[in-house]
């Protein structure tokens, strides 16, 4: 969907975006190459022209802040595929606080690899990890995740592209928490660890820390784990339903 994007455009919006797609210009480079043929209603050819073409320079350079940028939170999902190799699949758990100093457990998720920072361990390694990064995706991580994050590392420049799958699946028409959304969606979790909660973990936490419970911290991590992982099945599902949705003919009764 990246390359079939025309709404970072100035000048154009979705109505236009797909008047572009009904007069078969498919993506940036069917444009390109005969720009005469297509009508951008009242935006500017030249400007158009300008932008596709720093569109594809960033692209092939992989330069995700051009993106992050261009792109408003309402269509970043489309980036999905183009970046998704370079992506952290984010969660945090805290003590129950929403300070700086309220971090328990940091998870990434790079698509192969779980990554557990733990308060007191190797917390401070985050900022090394989340640098080779251009992607996030989270779960309600604008309204929790990455406004704690910013407030315990300011020093890191926050320019990846984020992908927040609550309110893109509210958008699609998928409402509830994490956990209610991935039964609904068919994806199960360990039994050693479903059915627990953000305030499970915060007792795992305290459990640790006051009796050095090597499990509880265990179980917390695998907790966490099972947050990130399925972020990512989450993650692929909605891009598939809000490419679906987005290439609808909305002509058509059934979209």
């Amino acid at each position: 969907m990246l390359e079939r994007t025309f709404i970072h455009i100035p000048g154009i919006a979705e109505t236009t975006e797909r008047s572009l797609w009904s007069q078969g210009c498919f993506d940036w480079r069917t444009y390109l190459d005969a720009p005469q043929r297509f009508s951008l209603g009242t935006a500017s050819a030249t400007t158009a022209r300008n932008t596709l073409r720093r569109s594809i320079q960033a692209l092939e350079s992989g330069e995700h802040q051009y993106f992050a940028h261009k792109l408003k939170q309402k269509h970043v999902w489309r980036a999905f595929p183009a970046f998704r190799h370079s992506c952290a699949y984010l969660d945090i758990e805290t003590d129950g606080g929403q300070g700086p100093n309220s971090i328990t457990n940091i998870g990434i998720w790079d698509g192969s690899t779980y990554h557990g920072l733990v308060k007191g361990i190797d917390l401070e390694n985050f900022r090394d990890l989340i640098s080779s990064f251009s992607m996030l995706v989270t779960f309600h991580g604008a309204g929790f995740d990455l406004p704690v994050l910013r407030r315990r590392f300011p020093d890191i420049a926050w320019d990846h592209i984020h992908v927040d799958l609550c309110p893109l699946l509210r958008r699609l028409g998928v409402t509830g928490g994490l956990k209610r959304i991935e039964k609904a969606m068919g994806i199960e979790r360990a039994p050693h660890v479903a059915g627990l909660t953000g305030y499970d973990a915060v007792l795992l936490w305290r459990k640790y820390r006051m009796r050095r419970d090597e499990n509880a911290l265990q179980r917390l991590l695998d907790y966490n784990r099972a947050d990130v992982e399925n972020l990512e099945r989450l993650a692929e599902i909605a891009y598939e339903r809000a490419t679906e949705v987005a290439l609808a003919d909305p002509a058509d009764p059934e979209a």
